[in-house]
């Protein structure tokens, strides 16, 4: 490919990686101020009419779908020497196959993922269209302003619309994730074809391991022995060589994942420490290295303890929030700071509708950075649709910050956002959000849980 610097009024920055038909560029619109993803054909394909064709159908059937759970497709044109080229919404925190680079992840979260990347599918097929290569390098994850994920689903180069892949189709899909109905050519093929891939990409979540051909896999129970027998069958249905015994649609299989990770987390959960065991582990920390603890006064009398996976965020939420967690850390991108990946949790009644105020969700949000100015950022925010009660100040012992509260949220909910910083200033800062739905305000006996080392 010819050296390329900008792409109509995308500014290319690197290459974010090259597939067999094309490569995707991470980009810059100077107009809009954003990131995006360009995606552009293959020098070596450009003759080839039939390519071109499938590149081009690719973004006609992601932009067809009209879903927030399938990647965006914002522009469409022509380079110079006539390779076609399409922009995307970017996915700042990668792909599922990035998130298994440190092994597999914990189960709950597993099932989380794999049910949104379900859900993706469903919104797929309600749009007439099988996706024919699920995989774990084809669920892209996106940073959520909060520091939660979204899942999206892309690279539709091999999807087809559900009308056409019930007549004759060729083979398509990658090994492990492709059921048998697409490993040759036949005589079609319906939506239960996905829930096979994301059967596959949910057993690869859990147990690390791709899945061996339709009909040999081994169970996953035998590959992680403390696994949940809901669970195991869960995904062995998922894979069942026989389409018409697997999962009927992608939204059933999401459906019951959900229910398995809520039902997980209430049994697992809560698992942050007693308080010696807290203050054990800050004199350890104290030993080796710097030790942050937000306040010096005792963490409420009730409620639910949780920490992120990195055992360096702790808080304690009210007994009826703490049904569901997301403990793998975020990205400070989303609030606008040095993007990376730092430790940060997401505890609630539904993360599933975190991001809707006005789904009457309780929770807490907290995130570590090491780099930026936290309170510059949380000063900047703003939610036009709840009203403004002001900033007040907040001390406790090594740490102060400021505290700022919007009321009248859609649904009646509050929401308060808050930049602690340690009292003599410098690193690291936290960035903590307050959802509350009813009930009285828990605000200060969130922040004075909250412990960080």
């Amino acid at each position: 490919m010819h050296s390329l610097e900008r792409i109509g009024r995308y500014r290319l920055e690197r290459r974010l990686g090259t597939g067999a038909f094309g490569t995707v560029w991470l980009a810059h619109d100077d107009e809009l101020e954003a990131p995006v993803a360009v995606k552009v054909l293959a020098e070596n394909w450009s003759h080839r009419l039939d390519v071109r064709e499938r590149f081009l159908t690719e973004a006609r059937l992601l932009r067809r779908a009209g879903s927030s759970r399938v990647a965006q497709v914002y522009d469409i044109g022509e380079l110079p020497d006539g390779r076609p080229y399409f922009v995307m919404e970017y996915a700042d925190a990668g792909t599922l196959d990035d998130l298994l680079a440190a092994g597999p992840l914990p189960v709950p979260e597993a099932l989380r993922l794999t049910a949104l990347a379900a859900r993706s599918a469903h919104a797929l097929h309600e749009a007439g269209i099988v996706h024919r290569d699920v995989k774990p390098s084809n669920v892209l994850l996106r940073t959520a302003p909060d520091g939660t994920r979204r899942v999206l689903l892309a690279d539709l180069g091999l999807a087809k619309s559900l009308a056409q892949a019930s007549g004759l189709t060729l083979a398509a899909g990658s090994a492990g994730y492709r059921p048998p109905e697409q490993a040759g050519p036949g005589a079609g093929i319906d939506a239960r074809a996905d829930v096979y891939g994301l059967g596959a990409v949910g057993y690869r979540l859990v147990t690390g391991t791709v899945p061996a051909e339709p009909g040999a896999v081994v169970r996953p129970e035998r590959l992680r022995q403390d696994l949940d027998p809901g669970v195991a069958r869960a995904l062995t249905r998922a894979l069942e060589p026989d389409r018409e015994r697997r999962w009927p649609t992608a939204e059933a299989f999401a459906d019951e994942l959900d229910r398995l990770a809520s039902a997980r987390a209430s049994a697992v959960r809560p698992r942050g420490r007693s308080r010696a065991a807290m203050l054990a582990a800050v004199a350890t920390a104290a030993v080796v290295g710097a030790v942050f603890a937000l306040v010096d006064l005792p963490s409420p009398a009730s409620g639910v303890d949780v920490e992120d996976a990195t055992g360096r965020i702790a808080v304690r939420v009210p007994d009826g929030w703490g049904r569901q967690l997301r403990d793998s850390g975020w990205d400070p991108a989303a609030l606008g700071l040095p993007a990376g990946h730092e430790p940060g949790l997401a505890v609630a009644v539904d993360l599933s509708r975190w991001q809707d105020l006005g789904a009457g969700v309780s929770g807490v949000f907290a995130g570590l950075s090491e780099h930026g100015d936290v309170t510059a950022r949380v000063d900047a925010l703003g939610h036009p649709d709840c009203h403004y009660d002001g900033a007040r100040a907040y001390t406790g012992g090594r740490w102060h910050g400021r505290v700022r509260t919007w009321s009248e949220c859609p649904g009646g909910g509050r929401l308060t956002e808050t930049a602690l910083v340690p009292a003599g200033g410098g690193q690291p800062q936290v960035y903590v959000q307050i959802r509350q739905h009813g009930g009285g305000d828990a605000t200060d006996g969130v922040l004075r849980s909250l412990r960080v080392t």
